[in-house]
């Protein structure tokens, strides 16, 4: 993927089906050039079902829709767990978190959007993770010189 590369973890995907306040943003983030694992589709499927109560003919064709929209789908391998083991032991992440960061990763993306792990986290030097949900930073008035 190029440089500055996104991944969407699998709140946005919900969120983006939601009639919720979050919904704008997420369907914002869909429209923009995106990165997705398998893993995603499959916490995603197993959310639409148990959660949003969707049919699997809905399922099935939401899947398609997304893996359309995605510019790349990474899969797993037994690099990206062995990857993902590394990221649990040295930043304290759940581990199916860690397979999600771990495959964002492999693919080269900068910037992982979730609402469930900490905002502003830099993992590697290469990927910084962003709430999406949350209101900006007010800014910083300038310091008056003496």
């Amino acid at each position: 993927m190029a440089e500055g590369a996104t991944f969407l973890d699998t709140n946005i995907l919900v969120y983006a089906l939601s009639a919720g306040s979050k919904a704008p943003a997420a369907q914002a983030l869909l429209r923009q050039p995106f990165a997705l694992s398998a893993q995603t589709l499959n916490e995603f499927a197993n959310v639409a079902r148990k959660k949003l109560a969707l049919s699997w003919t809905d399922i099935e064709r939401l899947i398609d829709d997304l893996t359309t929209m995605a510019a790349v789908i990474a899969s797993l391998d037994q690099t990206t767990t062995k990857n993902a083991i590394n990221l649990v032991k040295r930043y304290n992440l759940a581990f199916y978190d860690a397979t999600m960061l771990a495959a964002a990763l492999e693919l080269g993306c900068t910037r992982y959007y979730s609402e469930d792990l900490q905002d502003g986290l830099t993992i590697d030097g290469r990927m910084t993770i962003t709430n999406p949900f949350l209101p900006p930073a007010p800014a910083t008035p300038p310091t008056p010189n003496p």
